[in-house]
């Protein structure tokens, strides 16, 4: 049953809906780094995230959610300024909006200025340097990983042979004395991964759930509404996780699609990225049990966030806010675990530009309602603005989808737009109903995801798909602009 007591929308045709509110709701913001959909309610049933299913069974799963740069930094620039990555300027994670477009209002500023208690712990804009403080935010922490027994063991051994890790003559050959002792001190150049040996509460994502719960628990917003972000690090490399998760997943039971070995004579050979040599992968060639490492390592760091967003989802319950209270889950961008011998980011298939996005808004979705319409990240600003009241920047170029959350029919966009950038240039993708055609410096990409989901056959050397090719070609430049 629809509960009336936040919102008032049938009969009103969604017009005038900040009118209709009874008072502000709540909004809870989590936001998970390189999360790509290996969660139970993005379909995926060799993964354990009870917690994920929790808040689907509440609200709405957006099975065809497209982020609008597979990078952190832009991708986050995008959607908490509700524009694409063209005209944020932010195609690098080393660009500050602020730098390229001076005075644009990202979302908690639009709710902090309106009215909202502003908080937020954990990574959500993209660094300490780029986080916007106090005019964004409220309160504002920022946590990290307790040290790790194998770091530990490694200093000591390291100090006893070559002296203190923090003098200056010592700290490269200290790094590179971490990079060789095991996988779990290896950091993102060479990514790392393995048992943490730390308990949840050490670990950084630990540390972001007891705080958001600690604002909660303490209603830290008192008599105000509260826009209240949590930024859950994890599965970003490294792929570290208490030991109890990797017991969850073990090795010898992962499955996975093996790409065909000559995938890349038919692709642009810009689509690629060669961040698999820094995993230790060769192009073309499978490394199955290296690649079973890896997995169980994101696996085990998936479960492990998912508890921690469960605890936050228990404070909610302890508060009695579920009522009051709109929860967006999504995550920044996809990731690539062996698919097309890819790893990591920064490609346009569909595994990295796809993301699990879940949307409880009370009075408004229906429990459990999963919805195949195209939506895009930068939509997420005005859907909230629209549900709580805010008046959001004219300059926005997401769509509400407040019409998508009441009905699981209503029909989203006719293409979802992702990019990444190959030097001075663009690769550009556009995913529709039933295809993604790709657009590179040295070539084109066109998959029929009916047919071949996993995106195996680039038919755009295929002369029967030339039409379809040029209607592609037409509809590229009205995306990522302002006009």
């Amino acid at each position: 049953m629809i509960n009336l007591r936040r919102f008032v929308l049938f009969g009103l045709g969604f017009v005038g809906l900040a009118g209709a509110l009874c008072g502000k709701p709540n909004v809870l913001f989590i936001v998970c780094d390189d999360l790509n959909t290996h969660v139970s309610s993005s379909g995926y049933a060799a993964i354990k995230t009870p917690n994920f299913d929790r808040l689907a069974a509440k609200g709405m799963t957006f099975d065809r959610a497209y982020c609008q740069y597979p990078v952190c930094g832009p991708s986050r620039a995008s959607f908490l300024h509700g524009l694409y990555p063209e005209v944020t300027g932010v195609l690098s994670n080393t660009v500050d909006i602020r730098e390229t477009r001076p005075g644009t209002v990202s979302l908690p500023q639009a709710f902090k200025e309106q009215g909202y208690w502003t908080a937020a712990t954990g990574k959500v804009f993209h660094n300490e340097k780029m986080d916007q403080g106090a005019v964004a935010w409220d309160e504002m922490k920022r946590f990290r990983n307790d040290e790790l027994p194998v770091a530990a063991a490694a200093q000591i051994e390291f100090e006893a042979e070559h002296g203190s890790t923090t003098s200056r003559e010592n700290r490269p050959k200290w790094r590179a004395y971490l990079e060789a002792f095991s996988t779990q001190t290896r950091g993102q150049s060479r990514p790392g991964y393995g048992r943490s040996g730390l308990t949840d509460d050490q670990h950084a994502d630990g540390k972001n759930a007891r705080q958001a719960m600690a604002w909660l628990d303490q209603k830290a917003h008192g008599e105000k509404p509260f826009f209240m972000a949590v930024g859950i690090h994890k599965p970003h490399v490294p792929f570290l996780a208490p030991d109890a998760y990797f017991d969850l997943y073990p090795q010898e039971e992962l499955d996975f699609v093996k790409p065909p070995a000559d995938f890349w004579d038919e692709a642009p050979k810009t689509a690629m990225v060669k961040r698999y040599a820094a995993f230790g992968f060769e192009l073309g060639k499978e490394n199955d049990a290296l690649r079973r490492e890896y997995l169980q390592a994101y696996h085990a760091s998936i479960s492990f966030i998912d508890a921690q967003i469960g605890r936050i989802f228990d404070s909610l319950e302890r508060n009695d806010l579920w009522d009051d209270t709109i929860v967006v889950l999504i995550s920044d961008h996809g990731y690539q675990l062996g698919e097309h011998f890819m790893w990591g980011k920064v490609t346009l298939f569909e595994t990295c530009a796809r993301v699990p996005m879940i949307i409880h808004a009370p009075g408004v979705t229906r429990s459990g309602a999963t919805t195949e319409a195209l939506v895009e990240l930068i939509d997420l600003y005005p859907t909230l603005a629209e549900l709580s009241g805010i008046n959001a920047p004219a300059e926005l170029q997401g769509r509400s989808l407040v019409t998508n959350l009441a009905d699981a029919e209503a029909t989203g966009k006719t293409a979802t737009y992702t990019v990444v950038t190959r030097g001075d240039k663009l690769g550009k993708a556009l995913r529709t109903e039933e295809w993604r055609y790709a657009q590179w410096p040295d070539g084109e990409e066109l998959y029929h995801l009916k047919v071949d989901p996993e995106e195996h056959h680039n038919l755009a050397r295929d002369p029967a798909h030339d039409g379809l090719l040029e209607t592609f070609r037409a509809r590229l430049p009205e995306f990522g602009n302002d006009g």
